[in-house]
């Protein structure tokens, strides 16, 4: 079973480790600072964490040990620009796009016979490929260079970004990313070439006509099922998606009570079937329905949903479950989420009942199992 988590948080990185049946910190790293991404290779058995530094910028570290010593390494960098190039505009927000990363937003492995490839994605919306461990960066221009690009606009951030890589366990080549506000985007030749496959997906915050426009969908995260890689999961600003005919179309699920609207969402790893999905009320009050914390569960597919509630405050709680805040240990049994409160929940029988490991930790942005 999977002993170890691996939390990003608004103030350092918290390993969690269960010994003797009791969880517990036994490592910190970068307290005080923004960390909002990490990810554990396990290929090699590096971990890696983004931070964000504000004035500062976004630094990436690695550490070789388990999390005993980092090293800073280099971080993802645009190119340089030419001055008489003018900024891309946010088509929402009619602001400059910045030419620069703002955040590291999403980082994942490349596949088993690609050692030492990396993939991050970034806000602004930009995607970088390293090959070397994160030594080099090379931005990926193709996708960047993309005339479609010019139609994402900033969700929840000011700028559009790229939240969710999904590298198919079939053919590495393949890569599937989840983009805020642009839909899904999909390259089959290593990223030479990209498609967005948003199609079925629908956006009712859109004026009348733009409503079913992959390139303007605002998918908050995307998963895809290891073991049936045809079938896909979306928690979209609008509610929940599936696809299960490997992106040629999106079906959207409903109803889903209390709420289809969240931003997490993990897929199990064997059975395409199971999901589970944290829910909010939507737009302007981002919190619990009612005041209850769940963790909404499908075992068929979308048709039928559980509420599980065991173990979670079901009165006066305002948690909000970030994009990369919920996962799923690769047994399927075992799941682990946090919250923007600093409270950090652990399950080993796929979510019907759940353990308070923490209620004191800084907002939680990120959770995953090593």
């Amino acid at each position: 079973m999977a002993g170890k988590l691996l939390i990003g948080t608004r103030k350092g990185l918290f390993l969690f480790e269960r010994a003797n049946g009791k969880w517990g910190v036994t490592r910190t790293a970068f307290l005080g600072a923004q960390v909002p991404m990490v990810l554990a290779d396990g290929r090699d058995g590096a971990f890696y964490a983004g931070l964000n530094h504000g004035h500062f910028g976004s630094k990436l570290h690695r550490s070789e040990d388990g999390g005993a010593t980092w090293s800073e390494i280099t971080a993802p960098a645009f190119p340089p620009r030419s001055e008489d190039v003018p900024l891309d505009r946010c088509p929402m927000r009619g602001i400059p796009i910045p030419w620069n990363v703002e955040l590291i937003w999403s980082l994942e492995t490349g596949g088993a016979d690609q050692p030492g490839r990396l993939w991050c994605g970034t806000i602004p919306g930009a995607l970088f490929r390293s090959d070397d461990r994160g030594a080099n960066w090379q931005m990926v221009r193709s996708l960047w260079d993309e005339p479609a690009r010019r139609k994402w606009a900033g969700g929840g951030y000011d700028y559009p970004g790229i939240h969710s890589i999904c590298v198919d366990p079939r053919n590495s080549r393949r890569v599937i990313l989840g983009v805020s506000c642009g839909g899904v985007w999909v390259t089959e030749d290593d990223g030479a070439t990209w498609r967005n496959h948003a199609h079925g997906m629908h956006a009712t915050y859109l004026p009348p006509g733009q409503g079913d426009d992959p390139d303007l969908q605002d998918p908050h995260r995307l998963v895809q099922c290891a073991g049936a890689p045809d079938h896909f999961w979306v928690q979209h600003h609008c509610g929940i998606f599936q696809c299960t005919n490997d992106l040629a179309r999106w079906e959207s699920v409903e109803p889903v009570a209390p709420s289809a609207f969240g931003f997490a969402v993990a897929v199990h790893p064997l059975d395409p079937l199971t999901a589970w999905f944290v829910p909010a009320v939507k737009d302007e009050l981002r919190i619990p329905v009612d005041g209850k914390l769940v963790v909404t569960r499908t075992r068929d597919g979308g048709r039928t949903f559980t509420a599980c509630t065991r173990g979670l405050p079901q009165e006066q709680a305002y948690h909000l479950v970030y994009r990369h805040a919920l996962e799923v240990a690769p047994d399927g049994r075992q799941l682990a989420f946090g919250s923007t409160t600093g409270s950090l929940w652990f399950s080993e029988d796929q979510g019907d009942s759940w353990e308070t490991l923490s209620a004191h930790l800084p907002p939680i942005f990120c959770v995953r199992w090593v």
